[in-house]
């Protein structure tokens, strides 16, 4: 026994599985990371632009919000629609069609003379950005081996901290180097970029061999399962729980990023160097965050890993909004926030494409997902609404806590899935 906990302290014993991947697997792997870390970077700019906007086009918190709260309920059509084509015509295929869409409407975002065209733009781009999601967590889900689902899908989903990394950095650099009103334009016109990547995923990404299979069996019988059969009785409590569980984890995540950078901004009254410095405290707990979540909801299982870092959710939002604490207490705050706002995310992959068969993978995991993120898009709104009344930070801190309470009941009631062999 000490030998195996000798062993396993070794630092390449934590990544065997990683080198264990074949050319095929590591390709996909690294496709879904990058993609994600790509519409994270497209789908952040907004955060990092409203302060402008309010300031230039004169808009109201509630306008903000919703901007933010469209782009979410969008992600939420599109993420399901997503889940349906990939079950039609393949994971990479809708993978494909979805980076491509997420960019052309971000750089239109760019383009937009007034409210209306933004809030169009944005709306448009929320299919693509939900899409992304829904068919990369199926198609890593697939790939990956039962054991190491929740430490590949969990890793894959620590490309968004990277891609909210970089759209930080490009703020910075954009707002240093241009005047305001060409500096927002700038990002989103950046967002062209994910374009490129297309390329790589056509030429080197396969589709998993599990849905090849359900495909070939649904040839030979001709009998394609609905995209409504997760609406079947044997079905429908799965699939309900499963969008409560994505709604605490979203309503809970979108009401801190959206408005975390206005708050820093409007009630600390810190500078734009300041809030920079905040937010790479948060960005850098949600890497790490993702990774340590990553490794343990395959350890502890999917239930006790969204209930641990759920809770540590709850307390730390309202101890980073609420506390009256100085601004060194703050920027220290901010490693835990993103730690566990982020770290609920890692094992939600994994646990969706194992809480649903191949034969309506798509589906299931597309709705119940962005179902959730549809409830959940309603929070960035409430909170611009509320502030009206009540305090920003105060308002952040009631929503969040709120919306992880959702998170924790819902996990009590579902199956564990760790470990699961995906099956036709």
């Amino acid at each position: 026994m000490n030998t195996k906990v000798a062993s396993a302290a070794q630092p390449e014993g934590y990544f065997a599985w990683f080198h264990a991947l074949t050319g095929k697997e590591r390709r996909t792997f690294w496709s879904c990371k990058i993609g994600y870390a790509l519409d994270a970077m497209d789908t952040q700019f907004l955060s990092f632009v409203i302060p402008t906007l309010i300031a230039s086009w004169g808009l109201s918190k509630g306008d903000a919000g919703l901007i933010g709260t469209v782009t979410l309920l969008t992600s939420a059509l599109g993420g399901w629609i997503a889940g349906i084509m990939s079950d039609r015509i393949g994971r990479v295929k809708t993978l494909q069609i979805t980076i491509l869409w997420f960019a052309f409407f971000t750089v239109l975002c760019g383009l937009a003379q007034n409210f209306q065209q933004l809030l169009w733009a944005r709306g448009l781009m929320g299919f693509g950005m939900g899409g992304e999601w829904t068919a990369g967590a199926i198609l890593i889900g697939e790939v990956i081996r039962a054991k190491d689902r929740g430490k590949a899908v969990g890793m894959v989903q620590a490309g968004w901290a990277l891609g909210w990394g970089v759209s930080a950095l490009l703020y910075a650099l954009m707002f240093t180097l241009l005047p305001a009103e060409w500096a927002w334009r700038s990002l989103f016109l950046l967002g062209i970029l994910p374009a490129l990547f297309v390329i790589f995923i056509r030429r080197f990404v396969d589709e998993p061999e599990v849905f090849i299979a359900e495909q070939n069996k649904v040839k030979a019988s001709e009998d394609r399962v609905q995209f409504t059969a997760i609406f079947a009785p044997k079905m429908l409590s799965v699939t309900l729980r499963a969008v409560l569980l994505t709604t605490g984890a979203q309503g809970g995540y979108y009401a801190i990023t959206t408005w975390l950078p206005t708050f820093l901004k409007t009630e600390r009254h810190l500078t734009v160097l300041g809030t920079g410095g905040y937010l790479a405290m948060v960005i850098v707990g949600s890497y790490v965050g993702y990774i340590v979540s990553a490794f343990l909801t395959d350890y502890l299982g999917r239930k006790k890993n969204f209930i641990l870092f759920a809770a540590g959710s709850m307390c730390i939002a309202l101890a980073y909004t609420r506390l009256p604490v100085n601004d060194s207490v703050m920027l220290f705050l901010g490693f835990p926030l993103g730690f566990c706002v982020s770290g609920v995310f890692s094992g939600m992959g994994a646990f969706l494409t194992e809480l649903f068969p191949t034969s309506m993978r798509g589906s299931g995991q597309g709705f119940s997902y962005n179902m959730g993120r549809a409830i959940g898009s309603l929070f960035p709104l409430m909170i611009g609404l509320s502030s009206q009344s009540m305090a920003l930070g105060e308002a952040i801190g009631v929503f969040a806590g709120t919306a992880y309470g959702v998170m924790i009941l819902a996990a009590l009631t579902l199956p564990e899935t760790a470990g699961k062999k995906l099956e036709s």
